[in-house]
């Protein structure tokens, strides 16, 4: 049987650059965008300040810091892993990465059918 597979998982780039948000901004919380204001940016706030709802999924942690969507993109994206990466820019004018000259970008993948199967 294939081991349950993590939902959200972070490039080495973008676990530096929650360190670095964390020893600014205390504990932090990301909630993925979904194509509003900012896109389909990943959002990071400092924890506690961003609301979430009873509807809200949490998908898992990266570098220690819990990662929510929406339950209805949840639905959409549920067979797909989401990958956190970083890229120059400027991030989403919420997000705590904004004015780092970094930001930070989603990526994904599917699951294969037997990670699908695990996480079911």
């Amino acid at each position: 049987m294939t081991q349950k597979p993590p939902r959200v998982v972070a490039t080495g780039d973008a676990l530096q650059l929650i360190e670095r948000l964390r020893a600014s901004h205390g504990e932090l919380m990301f909630f993925q965008s979904g194509g509003c204001c900012d896109g389909s940016a990943p959002l990071c706030f400092a924890n506690g300040d961003f609301p979430l709802s009873e509807a809200d999924v949490l998908l898992g942690e990266i570098g220690g810091v819990p990662f929510y969507m929406s339950h209805g993109q949840f639905e959409y994206w549920r067979h797909t892993q989401l990958i956190i990466d970083v890229v120059p820019g400027n991030g989403g004018m919420f997000s705590l990465d904004n004015g780092t000259g970094k930001r930070f970008l989603t990526r994904s993948r599917l699951f294969t059918d037997e990670e699908c199967a695990a996480l079911a």
